[in-house]
């Protein structure tokens, strides 16, 4: 069963001279945790608000649940919970307060739907009577989840829920994302940090408002079709150049304490990208071949699709 599809979705912002989706189609299966890997400024976001009904399409269409987007919004939206990028809830109200408003409003009440928001509330109990601006981050984002399930939703958007979130914070988000879809929730979240692509059931790789990818993270990492290796030396920004400047060198990167590289040929031997960084004489040269990962199979799609920018930094120093 699909809960959400979207067919050829395109938004215009700008009378139409920003292009934020670009041609974009993909499904979500009932219970699934699907994830929309990309970038600030990939379209993620805009994404998520025509999905939630708050935007509409220049062009395209596209169901939740099996509602139309623009024709039955009413309904979507007592059937989607919904986790802005940004803390949205009232400040100035406490935990309980901000609680029970989201309830009311649904028709429904906290001790209705206390079994599926109990392994996250009993985290923030201690903290109800707290004005929500008063809240650190991680307990904010703890309430504001709180406040998208409170209706028991039939699919989860979260969009980029773990931005600004310390480590362990962001770990114990996804342990609570799990619980839920044993609870055959679909969870449809956003995220510019690599290392939690590989947390999702499938993901879609999203960069300049279009996709580049949609398949499981172990097999868009299998796809990737070259050797890579890693390098580094003393002083890594000389050999980065030279490497670059190299006509053997397909490519080359920064990807954390290492450079990235990979050959215009299909050699597999460590031997050879040695050969070749020896030639420019690096101090404290150090070679290995390595396996890919998420933002190697992302810089490269980049690179074949002609953009560039920026990936979030991962966990482990990535």
């Amino acid at each position: 069963m699909i809960d959400v599809q979207l067919n050829n979705i395109i938004k215009t912002y700008n009378k139409g001279e920003i292009k934020a989706v670009n041609d974009v189609s993909f499904s979500v299966e009932k219970g699934e945790l699907f994830g929309l890997i990309g970038p600030d400024g990939a379209g993620k976001t805009s994404i998520f608000r025509m999905l939630t009904t708050l935007l509409l399409p220049d062009s395209g269409s596209a169901t939740v649940t099996g509602f139309d987007i623009v024709k039955d919004y009413k309904k979507i939206r007592q059937h989607v919970g919904y986790m802005p990028g940004r803390f949205s809830l009232y400040q100035d109200l406490s935990v309980e307060e901000n609680l029970n408003f989201f309830a009311t409003v649904f028709n429904t009440t906290i001790e209705e739907n206390y079994d599926l928001i109990k392994d996250i509330y009993v985290q923030i109990e201690p903290f109800k009577t707290r004005r929500a601006g008063k809240l650190s981050g991680g307990m904010k984002q703890k309430l504001a989840l709180c406040c998208a399930l409170i209706h028991r939703p039939t699919v989860l958007f979260l969009d980029e829920p773990t931005t600004g979130v310390d480590v362990v914070s962001r770990k114990e988000f996804w342990k609570m994302l799990y619980k839920l879809k044993e609870q055959n929730i679909t969870i449809v979240v956003s995220t510019p940090y690599m290392d939690e692509a590989k947390l999702c059931d499938r993901i879609a790789l999203l960069q300049g408002g279009k996709i580049m990818s949609i398949d499981k993270p172990d097999l868009i990492i299998q796809n990737f079709p070259k050797p890579l290796f890693a390098a580094k030396a003393n002083n890594i920004y000389k050999l980065l150049q030279d490497l670059r400047s190299d006509s053997e060198i397909e490519s080359c990167y920064v990807f954390g304490e290492f450079l990235h590289v990979t050959l215009t040929s299909n050699d597999d031997s460590e031997q050879k990208i040695g050969k070749i960084a020896v030639k420019y004489s690096p101090e404290g040269l150090e070679v290995k071949k390595v396996i890919p990962a998420i933002e190697d199979s992302f810089i490269r799609l980049m690179r074949e699709q002609g953009s560039s920018t920026e990936l979030k930094e991962t966990t482990d120093g990535k």
